[in-house]
């Protein structure tokens, strides 16, 4: 059981999704429409929807005329998620490590933060290459990810929030490679609180640069927030690259 990546587990388990259910739906669905607005695809444009989860966004991009497909490792999720599967969204349980369809899609997206939990940078590689091998030549690829240097200045290391009568209690640290989340899970279902740990590679404009560059992608513009603000290192809260496949 030591040996069992973190997020299997947890990116299953209900409260998994209970925590993080309520983030800001008003601000993710904004972010798409302006991002959309800005990179112009054409009417039908496939697209792939790396760690989709439950499937929120695929389904925001397929009701904008896209052929969108999500994929995600949690078996949950993608359950949610068939049920609004149609002609032009579709869903599947997959593994972003491994390959998946090659040379097929215009544009990839993975959003907010769902990158930098495996345990080796050539897990890492394998995931941003299995990624490019899925554009078609000139296909884009949106990767949305925490700015480490504001993250480390705004760390809040400890709160507790209550969700539905479940307590959850919440610390966070880093060290010189990684972010730390330990969450502590309080349920009166439960006869003992349940205990997981997140854990979030700390991955510079730098590093993905070269990732990128290793699996034939070029970053064309990068931005700091959801309101496509000029990139600072110091100063924006995310890291949101837009990279172009060479060929």
């Amino acid at each position: 059981m030591e040996n069992q990546p973190w997020f299997k587990d947890w990116f299953n388990s209900t409260y998994y999704h209970q925590l993080y259910f309520n983030r800001d739906q008003e601000e993710a669905s904004r972010f798409i429409d302006q991002l959309i607005e800005h990179l112009q695809p054409s009417a039908g444009a496939a697209m792939l929807d790396v760690a989709c989860g439950k499937g929120r966004h695929s389904i925001h991009l397929a009701e904008k005329g896209f052929d969108v497909t999500g994929i995600d490792l949690s078996e949950d999720s993608i359950e949610v998620a068939l049920q609004y599967q149609t002609e032009t969204l579709h869903f599947y349980r997959h593994d972003m490590r491994l390959p998946f369809w090659i040379n097929y899609y215009d544009f990839a997206f993975n959003f907010f933060t769902s990158f930098g939990y495996f345990n080796t940078r050539r897990e890492h590689d394998n995931a941003i290459r299995s990624i490019a091998q899925s554009l078609k030549p000139k296909g884009s690829f949106v990767m949305d990810y925490l700015n480490v240097h504001y993250a480390e200045d705004h760390l809040v290391h400890q709160f507790d929030k209550e969700i539905d009568g479940v307590n959850y209690f919440i610390t966070k640290w880093f060290d010189e490679t990684h972010f730390y989340k330990k969450i502590v899970v309080e349920d009166e279902a439960l006869q003992e609180p349940l205990q997981y740990t997140e854990k979030v590679a700390k991955f510079s404009l730098g590093d993905f640069t070269e990732m990128f560059a290793y699996q034939g992608l070029q970053i064309q513009e990068v931005f700091g927030d959801y309101n496509f603000a000029n990139y600072d290192v110091r100063k924006s809260p995310r890291l949101i690259m837009i990279a172009r496949k060479n060929k």
